[in-house]
């Protein structure tokens, strides 16, 4: 059996990286990280550099036979940009497209397209969680984008006969995980009073672990096929109860204060936060039940274990 040529964009990235780290061991698969800048991959595996804003930069994929592209203009708390909307479609949208027509030119047979929860929607109300085929309820500009990007794909898909399979995680954490996630570890280890210990509410997230296990399988599972799939841990909890699991985690109990969430929600809208209110307080639940039923999908890795390795992690890099 030949192995199946798969280019993975945003190889630089929290995702594509850990992707390309874990094709590297699977002896019926050759990786080609396709980079904007500089990286430890290079050395290890093919390497080719991409800059979705310039098409001639665009490596040949007429070998290949799968692209995973996970590379974007990723969401930011504080946008600075005049037109945000047209900067993530700059490179979400008209970017993702070129890319995967030119892949389809080349012959590529599937396009998996790493996308967001975000495109459901902000929020879930206890006991209905996002389903993969629910509505797009799409808010900000790089949910949006986002959005557009996957109806685009679906149709040259159509067109073309390129497989298109769109996977939208929530939250992703693992080992060197950044932004909120780093910053409520940094609380935790000062032992910062946090007035979070009300919050009672459940988030799915999904560790690097398992996201890159879930690609992994929709590489080659012929039922992936022009799906979208909504994957997670498969273990909700609230912020409260992550807090106080990251705590323990880092030998650090968090000091929770309970604070009922309406007040510190209206205290957050006069303060401008409203949108980090939202993801600290908020529900956000996926079901990932057309995963194991279409493809025998389970997460292979424990919360547990997610939150230990991302702690530990997070204490040798201080030392």
């Amino acid at each position: 059996m030949s192995e199946t040529r798969v280019l993975v964009t945003g190889a630089s990235g929290f995702v594509g990286e850990a992707l390309v780290f874990r094709l590297l061991l699977d002896k019926k698969i050759m990786p080609i990280a396709a980079l904007r800048k500089s990286s430890r991959l290079q050395g290890l595996c093919t390497t080719v550099f991409l800059d979705l804003n310039q098409v001639n930069t665009f490596p040949a994929l007429n070998n290949v036979n799968v692209v995973v592209h996970a590379a974007a203009r990723v969401h930011v708390m504080n946008e600075t940009a005049a037109d945000a909307l047209e900067e993530f479609r700059n490179v979400n949208v008209n970017g993702t497209l070129k890319l995967a027509q030119h892949a389809a030119a080349s012959g590529v047979k599937r396009f998996i397209f790493v996308s967001s929860i975000k495109v459901n929607g902000e929020r879930t109300y206890r006991g209905k969680p996002f389903l993969a085929n629910d509505p797009p309820a799409p808010v900000d500009p790089y949910a949006i984008s986002k959005h557009e990007a996957e109806e685009q794909l679906k149709l040259l898909g159509q067109e073309c006969g390129m497989e298109i399979v769109i996977v939208r995680p929530p939250l992703v954490y693992g080992p060197g995980v950044k932004a909120n996630f780093q910053s409520m570890l940094s609380w935790l280890h000062r032992n910062i009073p946090l007035p979070l210990g009300a919050i009672d509410n459940r988030r799915s997230l999904v560790s690097i672990g398992n996201l890159v296990d879930f690609l992994v399988m929709c590489i080659d599972h012929p039922r992936a096929s022009n799906n979208t799939f909504l994957v997670s841990d498969g273990e909700d909890m609230s912020t409260s109860q992550l807090l106080r699991r990251l705590g323990n985690g880092i030998n650090k109990p968090a000091r929770l204060l309970s604070i009922p969430f309406w007040l510190l929600r209206f205290m957050a809208i006069l303060a401008g936060k409203k949108a980090i209110a939202g993801r600290l307080g908020d529900s956000l639940q996926v079901d990932i039940h057309k995963n194991q039923e279409l493809l025998g999908w389970i997460p292979p890795v424990s919360v547990d274990k997610s939150l230990r390795q991302t702690a530990r992690h997070f204490l040798e890099k201080r030392r």
